[in-house]
């Protein structure tokens, strides 16, 4: 067998491997194959070289253009262009699980808010009743609905998203676990009413194995994540709504944090830029992104001083 038959069929076998993470049974078809927490069943193919293909669209696919000239684009998965397959048009980049062999993986929604602005105005002009998010409500808190609600049975979108956030820790901390792999094949999406940062330590500490050192890449990376966004002209001048931070690492001890997903990232108006932890009001179109990765950061480094040392160096505060 040549030898690049054989690193194809590899990786080829990566993905079948990910497409069948339990709960990420849809890990291919829903949202990025190295990690599938959210997103809509056929939204993604499988390109060759182990690249993604993702559904196309022209939101997304302008911010990914721009974002490879940016100072972030070492954090972003690599654009590679437009694709068609079978008809569909889609957007090529990275996979960026490549590199990585059995990796632990973690999704985190960043910032106060998952809804642009726009969503608000049309719900208020064209409101639409959803039966199906008045179910996932009262799943998790029956007695939430209002009694108007109640004899719908739906709710608009806007009133579940805000909901959804303070629920969890999107409000409060300004980021939300969307889902975590271990390496031993364990995963779980039950992050739903996660929001003491306690309880959050704990996961973070799980996820890294309670091992310091691979607690301390993930301080140091967030670190220069944080100072790189905050020198970025294309992060001033968007609002970044739904976007996550992807958390890699495997037992080699290679870390990795990208930033993924958008489709909801839109330029301001012209008159403001953002600061990304001012608190939101309607209007000023903050977002939580830098208040989410402050978060991360304190949380993270609380992390590091909770576990033993296993060598000379140290994790330092925010």
């Amino acid at each position: 067998m040549g030898y690049t038959l054989k690193k194809q069929l590899m990786q080829w076998k990566k993905i079948r491997t990910l497409v069948h993470w339990s709960p990420f049974v849809q890990s291919y078809k829903r949202r990025y194959p190295w990690v599938q927490l959210a997103g809509h069943q056929g939204n993604f193919e499988c390109a060759e070289d182990g690249d993604i293909l993702k559904k196309h669209c022209p939101r997304e696919q302008e911010a990914l253009q721009a974002l490879m000239n940016d100072v972030l684009r070492p954090y972003i998965p690599k654009y590679k262009g437009e694709a068609e397959k079978n008809g569909e048009k889609y957007i090529q980049m990275q996979d960026l699980l490549l590199d990585f062999e059995n990796p632990c993986v973690m999704d985190c929604k960043l910032g106060t808010r998952t809804y642009i602005e726009e969503e608000l105005k049309k719900a208020r002009e064209k409101p639409k009743l959803r039966k199906d998010m008045y179910q996932k409500m009262i799943e998790i808190d029956p007695d939430e609905p209002t009694e108007e609600e109640r004899a719908q049975e739906a709710i608009i979108k806007p009133r579940y998203m805000q909901w959804r956030e303070n629920v969890s820790s999107s409000a409060s901390l300004g980021f939300r676990i969307e889902g975590i792999k271990k390496a031993d094949g364990t995963s779980s999406r039950n992050f739903k009413t996660t929001k003491d940062r306690q309880e959050i330590q704990e996961h973070f500490t799980s996820f890294a194995d309670a091992d310091r050192k691979t607690a301390e890449k993930y301080v140091s990376t967030l670190k220069a994540i944080r100072a790189t966004l905050e020198s970025s002209t294309f992060f001033a001048l968007h609002e970044v709504i739904g976007s996550s931070l992807l958390f890699i690492h495997d037992k080699s001890g290679k870390t990795g944090i990208w930033i993924i997903d958008f489709g909801k990232t839109i330029p301001l108006p012209d008159s403001l830029t953002n600061d990304h932890r001012t608190p939101w009001v309607e209007g000023n179109h903050e977002d939580g992104y830098l208040f989410g990765v402050d978060n991360l950061i304190n949380i993270w480094t609380s992390v590091c001083e909770s576990l033993p040392s296993n060598d000379s160096s140290s994790s330092s505060s925010v």
